[in-house]
């Protein structure tokens, strides 16, 4: 495969959810783009809440958008009005359309990918050792269960003149299996020296498919026995 494939959607349908949920028919075209004017908003606005990614659902007028965050107590703000600013500034975005802001609490971001992107892509930029970042991310992920770990930096890493990649892995990531839940992250650290780009693979172990159970057999009625010779 080269690697081509992001892992998430390679497995999209079998181990991972879509982060869109909703038919949108002819108007398909002017949602997506509201569900990346949405994201973008999120992402700039709650740029310090270690936010990991943002599902939308919609029902007819109304917009259910979820923030998987690390830290809620910043999302929420004081008594819940960060939550309303950002709600109401949504909805001024989009016309016509109700707008529920739910908040969802990562429990371990250390096994987040995109949430250990960018903890490594804030250590580079601020001109922490990137082989120290790499090294504690892969040893915390492991520690919280992890079967394995790849990361992956490309850049120019230490202010060098040219651009290389550095990897670092602990354990085991079977990209081309399907059943194996892997989460994966893409952060650009933005340096002085220019930008660095970081990739994290995270193996969880493998999602076993649900036993399908059998449908209940029916008895067929036995064919009465033929009667003998001598009966009448």
């Amino acid at each position: 495969m080269g690697r081509k494939v992001n892992p998430i959607g390679f497995r999209l349908g079998y181990v991972h959810g879509w982060q869109s949920n909703w038919y949108g028919g002819r108007n398909y075209t002017e949602l997506l783009h509201e569900d990346l004017r949405i994201r973008r908003f999120v992402m700039h606005e709650l740029q310090r809440a270690g936010i990991s990614k943002v599902e939308i659902e919609r029902q007819a007028n109304k917009v259910d958008v979820s923030v998987f965050t690390s830290k809620p107590g910043i999302v929420i703000g004081k008594q819940g009005a960060n939550v309303d600013r950002i709600r109401k500034l949504l909805e001024a975005q989009l016309p016509g359309r109700k707008v529920h802001l739910k908040i969802e609490e990562i429990k371990t971001p250390e096994l987040d990918a995109r949430l250990v992107a960018e903890s490594i892509g804030e250590q580079i930029t601020r001109r922490v050792s990137y082989r120290r970042a790499m090294k504690h991310a892969v040893t915390q992920a492991m520690r919280r269960g992890a079967k394995g770990v790849k990361l992956k930096v490309s850049g120019r890493l230490g202010g060098a003149e040219m651009s290389r990649s550095v990897m670092e892995m602990n354990g085991r990531v079977p990209l081309q299996t399907l059943r194996a839940n892997i989460d994966f992250g893409v952060v650009h650290a933005h340096t002085t020296y220019g930008r660095i780009g970081v990739k994290v693979w995270i193996y969880k172990g493998d999602m076993q498919p649900e036993a399908k159970q059998a449908p209940p057999q029916t008895r067929r009625a036995q064919p009465a026995p033929a009667p003998a010779a001598g009966d009448k």
